[in-house]
């Protein structure tokens, strides 16, 4: 993994998507854990776990995949970094993109927490855009 976490979780993510990989593992940090939080609530994961493997804590995510005649298929179709390390992207809550006229989401990193484009909308609060995921 780099410096930059959030980068390597939908990179994981994305990777293990296109691969049809059931499971995947990745470092835990408090910033992850919010996004997985966010992923498992919105339906784009199935399920995650905490593991501890010499004193260091990883997430197991379990990724969703929907069935059909040829096999597993993907569920997660883009997911896309924003705002980097070298340039940040902010937006107030007005501007807060939509992202395929609502079918996918927005994370923000928000003076109240990591939430998505609609928590943000309703609160009246805008942030950091971390990412697009549609």
């Amino acid at each position: 993994m780099g410096k930059d976490t959030i980068a390597d979780i939908i990179t994981s993510i994305r990777n293990a998507d296109m691969n049809r990989k059931g499971t995947i593992q990745i470092g835990s940090t408090n910033i992850t854990e919010n996004i997985v939080q966010i992923l498992l609530r919105e339906g784009f994961i199935d399920n995650v776990r905490k593991h501890r493997e010499r004193n260091k804590y990883f997430l197991v995510l379990t990724l969703r995949h929907r069935r059909n005649r040829k096999g597993p298929h993907r569920t997660i179709l883009n997911l896309r970094r924003i705002s980097r390390p070298g340039l940040r992207i902010y937006s107030n809550y007005q501007q807060i993109p939509r992202i395929l006229g609502g079918m996918g989401i927005v994370i923000l990193s928000t003076s109240r927490g990591i939430m998505t484009d609609r928590e943000a909308r309703l609160e009246g609060i805008g942030g950091e855009i971390l990412c697009y995921i549609w």
